[in-house]
């Protein structure tokens, strides 16, 4: 792991930005750090709404040391290109998910998506669950699809107003402490508003959009995370063995745990509660958050060698 003495930007240097060109005119920008091995899966990073790749660097440095890890900027952040659908649904950054781990030869993976990264991750593994060996979702955002149109305009309307009215530099000095715990550290909190006051304009508008179309508890509802025949078997296992992940901080302001026994509930595993942490709990408690995703990584790397060794039997 590389000094925490360092300021985040420059421990980022480690990870410099990198671009994989998907299709004719269309590239997405991520980072990367470790490598494949043969017993790990790769780790897929999706950030939120008011972040970008950049966010996860406690987890490039920490979680790189066991496994290839990769985070992306999502459409219309960073260099990557917009989706085209001004009012876009999951299934179009699905679709560019998809298209970005073709880039980069991974059939399958772990996803992690935090807050409106959990809607991107949900989605992909609903439509595409053979590729998710793991899908870990924190403190996701359900998003208003399932809502009435009143309520989702009013909703996607009113951020768009803020948008226009403070701009990027304006909404990571307005908001970005309410991404945090009242007790986060000053280089937390420097680090939550370097990554905010960042954000494209074009592309956040296509993600408040995305908030307001999606149901992200349909979409983990339709995934077949539980690939065992026995329900009363898999009922009897821990929640760290199951494909699915849920876990919120305890003092998370922007998805509240109430918000997110939602979620748990339609994966239909326990929501996992993180003492202390706000909405970006992975920026301000990364020893926490690291252990907790790379134990799940190991429980889906066990799951996936028992898998080929009934393939190999059979």
């Amino acid at each position: 792991m590389r000094s925490t003495d360092l300021s985040f930007e420059a421990r980022l240097a480690a990870f410099p930005a990198r671009r994989a060109d998907v299709a004719p005119s269309r590239v997405v920008g991520y980072r990367e750090s470790g490598a494949a091995h043969e017993a790990s899966l790769p780790l897929v990073l999706l950030h939120g709404i008011g972040s970008g790749a950049a966010s996860w660097v406690q987890q490039l440095e920490a979680l790189g040391a066991t496994r290839r890890v990769l985070a992306w900027d999502a459409p219309g952040y960073g260099e990557s290109t917009p989706v085209e659908a001004a009012s876009p649904h999951a299934a179009d950054y699905a679709d560019a998910l998809r298209a970005w781990l073709d880039a980069l030869g991974i059939d399958r993976c772990v996803l992690v998506g935090h807050s409106l990264g959990a809607i991107v991750a949900g989605r992909f593994a609903a439509a595409h669950s053979r590729r998710v060996a793991g899908l870990a979702l924190l403190s996701p955002a359900a998003g208003y699809g399932a809502a009435s149109e009143a309520v989702r305009a009013q909703k996607r309307d009113a951020r768009l107003a803020m948008l226009a009215e403070l701009g990027p530099q304006g909404l990571a000095a307005q908001r970005s402490a309410n991404m945090l715990s009242p007790t986060a550290s000053e280089p937390a909190r420097e680090w939550v508003r370097w990554n905010m006051a960042r954000i494209v304009p074009a592309g956040y508008a296509q993600a408040t959009h995305l908030l307001a179309n999606a149901d992200l508890a349909g979409d983990v509802a339709r995934y077949p995370h539980d690939s065992r025949d026995n329900a009363q078997d898999s009922a009897q296992d821990s929640a760290q063995d199951s494909a699915v992940c849920v876990a919120v901080g305890e003092a998370d302001r922007i998805t509240p745990p109430a918000a997110c026994e939602r979620i748990a509930q339609a994966a239909n595993v326990p929501l996992q509660f993180i003492a202390g942490a706000g909405h970006a709990g992975y920026v301000e408690a990364p020893g926490i958050y690291n252990t907790l995703i790379d134990t799940f990584c190991t429980a889906c790397d066990r799951s996936q060698q028992a898998a080929r060794q009934q393939e190999t039997k059979a």
